[in-house]
């Protein structure tokens, strides 16, 4: 078969419709009787933060091409136009199934002893009059009614606010015209509010529905005739033109405030509201009938991780996993000590992200170091590693940090700590122009006995120390001086123009990685086609990158054994004959977010594995700064190999991708195999063995000061 036939669309799935598969994956587990009843809400929430983002990003970006005539297919063969007309099929079915969910946890929580209240509820005295009490002195003051007539316009609705919409009429004036109101619920109460129940039961009730009941508090002169709560979305995709900004942070942050007044996208409204109110809305809103998502029940059902939050329901909740210590570095006197015995990988959540922040803070105050350069995408909030740089450049140490300003969703958050890191004296680079930096890499330089030593580690994920508790990563730490050539060769692309022509060990995108991807692919084909092992294990979150899937559909051709663990977006299609019947695709959603990127190839018998920060996504390999990086010890290969072998033969959490484009779950298991409860059972096995070697050790030595004493 050519390569020009492998590039048929009909070889390929749509990206958008493949995420939307993806978060229909997501809502399966909220409907799973066997996973806990709070971890059930908690997936349903994250179906509707997915959705919202979906929105704000790829469906905004469709909408534009579509304003701009742009025609160009993509390569399932599909127009803006078409797959925003399958989109809105998709999504609207979508949406119906979030809400038969929620209203089918609705009795399980209420079974459980929690009922969540809405606006119709009938009400006990007693609750009535601590809501109405509640409402007056905690609500009532921060509330501001917006109406709309001659002398006042309709106000700009912020994006992702709640809102509640009036149609009003002045008290005893029938020839009066109706009016329409607003009033926008404020984000800065407590949207969950709990309320006096009797005997066990635990009763809540939503900000919201808790406004509309007394909203005619807001506007006492008028009669109420009909409310509705509704909410919309925004295009929020930021569009920067690099070149001519003159200063990338002040226009991201215009870019910013600009996202809440964007266009229009999506209306979601109560499903039993007024007519007359929805057509006001969706004309003072410009917005399609098509973009309308009547629901049935509360908008926005992110508000379902506040539920999942309270106290009291550990039993309907999946156990918490403590990560266990990285025995390596913990039995240390120093983090560099421990490195230098020898390169050490951590795999993340299991094991514990603590060693990454210690290698910053210790680096921050040991006088051997000097300098410390590191890249960051995304943060936490307080995080502990902005404060060690900031400490590490006050201590007089040469600081270089490469914050990415263009990190979707964070931009504000990194404003905020790259002038905290300018005023502590770091030297920041606010990413390169036209591209993002996506690559985990931090380079400590440390003045020894025996000369200069760079101490490089490399991750799959973000420094970010609230995200390395829920994601699993992969993080090598080493001194191996070929890694550290290659990771100040990576820190002077970054800060100048010094671009190496050879590197030791790593490999880059924009310029190289893709390349050195499908050299991997193509050998292992070649390996295949002289009858030879090949065999080709990848796990990463997305796969749209065409080249990269016609490379994949030829090795497939020539007998390759394709084995692939993505969790979200594939546009590859298996069991295609002749083509892709070597190809098997599964897709793990479990209580982690798989978020590692491990690549594995046979290598007629010599096998090779790569660890990285890409996807295969055209914007990975071809417009951001990527690092993919080798795992070569013979230990540390088997401990990455374990985690592609167990993920394959999870039976419990993974969903197989069919040649019909659905994705299904075994029916018949033998053996259960949850990757993730076994690398957790690993973890603790582990640590249970270092507290049990740690007691005896502890045991011999008083023995013998016992002894020593007696004689």
């Amino acid at each position: 078969m050519s390569k020009k036939e492998l590039k048929n669309p009909e070889y390929y799935y749509n990206r958008e419709l493949s995420w939307l598969k993806f978060d229909a994956r997501v809502l399966s587990e909220a409907k799973d009787p066997e996973i806990g009843l709070f971890e059930r809400i908690k997936f349903l929430s994250i179906t509707a933060s997915n959705l919202d983002e979906f929105f704000m990003i790829r469906v905004a970006s469709l909408k534009d091409m579509v304003n701009a005539d742009y025609r160009k297919a993509d390569i399932a063969g599909l127009t803006a136009r078409e797959q925003l007309d399958r989109i809105d099929v998709s999504t609207h079915k979508l949406v119906l199934e979030q809400y038969d969910v929620y209203n089918s946890l609705l009795d399980e929580l209420k079974d459980n002893g929690l009922i969540i209240l809405d606006k119709n509820s009938e009400l006990s005295g007693r609750q009535a009059k601590f809501i109405e009490k509640y409402f007056m002195s905690n609500v009532y003051p921060v509330l501001t009614p917006m109406a709309v007539d001659s002398s006042r316009p309709f106000p700009l609705i912020r994006n992702k606010s709640l809102n509640i919409g009036a149609i009003v009429h002045k008290k005893d004036d029938p020839e009066k015209e109706i009016e329409f109101a607003t009033v926008q619920v404020p984000s800065v109460l407590q949207r969950v509010i709990e309320i006096p129940s009797s005997g066990d039961v635990r009763t809540v009730i939503l900000l919201e529905d808790m406004i509309e009941m007394y909203i005619s508090k807001l506007f006492l002169h008028y009669d109420i005739v009909s409310t509705c709560q509704f909410r919309i979305m925004r295009n929020a995709d930021l569009t920067i033109d690099e070149d001519e900004a003159a200063d990338l942070l002040k226009e991201i942050e215009r870019q910013i405030k600009k996202r809440q007044w964007g266009e229009v996208i999506r209306l979601e409204i109560d499903e039993n509201c007024d007519e007359q109110l929805v057509a006001i809305l969706k004309n003072e809103l410009v917005i399609k009938e098509e973009d309308i998502y009547y629901i049935s029940g509360p908008l926005d059902l992110t508000f379902l991780m506040k539920i999942y939050g309270m106290e009291g329901y550990d039993a309907l909740k999946a156990e918490p996993h403590i990560p266990s210590p990285v025995y390596e570095i913990r039995d240390k006197a120093s983090v560099f000590d421990a490195i230098r015995e020898k390169d050490i990988l951590m795999h993340h959540p299991y094991e514990s992200f603590e060693p990454v922040v210690d290698f910053i803070k210790e680096a921050s105050v040991d006088p051997n170091v000097l300098a410390i350069k590191q890249t960051l995408y995304r943060v936490s909030g307080n995080s502990p590693i902005i404060a060690a740089l900031a400490t590490a450049a006050e201590n007089g140490k040469q600081v270089t940090v490469l914050v990415e300003l263009k990190a979707r969703f964070d931009e504000e958050n990194n404003i905020v700590w790259a002038r905290k890191l300018e005023h502590a004296g770091c030297h920041v680079i606010y990413g390169l122009v036209g591209l993002k930096t996506h690559s985990k890499i931090t380079l400590v330089v440390r003045k020894e006995d025996d000369g200069i030593r760079r101490y490089v580690h490399l991750g799959t994920g973000n420094y970010n120390d609230a995200t390395a508790k829920l994601y699993t990563d992969i993080g090598l730490f080493t001194c191996r001086e070929s890694f550290g050539e290659d990771a100040t060769a990576v820190f002077n692309m970054l800060s100048g123009y010094s671009e190496p022509e050879v590197w030791n060990k790593l490999s880059l995108a924009p310029l190289w990685l893709k390349d050195k991807f499908l050299e991997l692919i193509d050998r292992e084909k070649k390996f295949a086609k002289k009858g030879k092992p090949a065999h080709i294990i990848a796990k990463l979150n997305s796969l749209c990158d065409q080249d990269i899937i016609k490379a994949l559909y030829e090795a497939s051709i020539a007998g390759v054994k394709i084995e692939l663990i993505v969790r979200g977006i594939c546009c590859l299609k298996v069991g295609i004959p002749g083509v892709s019947e070597n190809i098997t695709v599964r897709s793990i959603i479990g209580n982690f977010l798989e978020h590692s990127r491990i690549f594995y190839f046979e290598n007629n018998g010599m096998p090779e594995v790569y660890c990285g920060s890409a996807d295969w996504m055209p914007r990975n390999l071809e417009r951001r700064v990527e690092i993919l990086f080798p795992i070569e010890q013979g230990e540390l290969k088997r401990k990455v190999y374990h985690i592609l072998d167990m993920e394959l033969k999870d039976n419990v959490k993974s969903h197989i991708l069919m040649p019909d484009g659905t994705y299904v779950k075994e029916k018949n298991k033998k053996e259960r195999l949850n990757s993730q409860e076994l690398f957790v059972k690993e973890a603790r096995k582990e640590a249970d063995k270092h507290i049990e070697k740690e007691v005896n050790d502890f045991r011999k030595t008083r023995r013998f000061t016992v002894e020593t004493h007696v004689n």
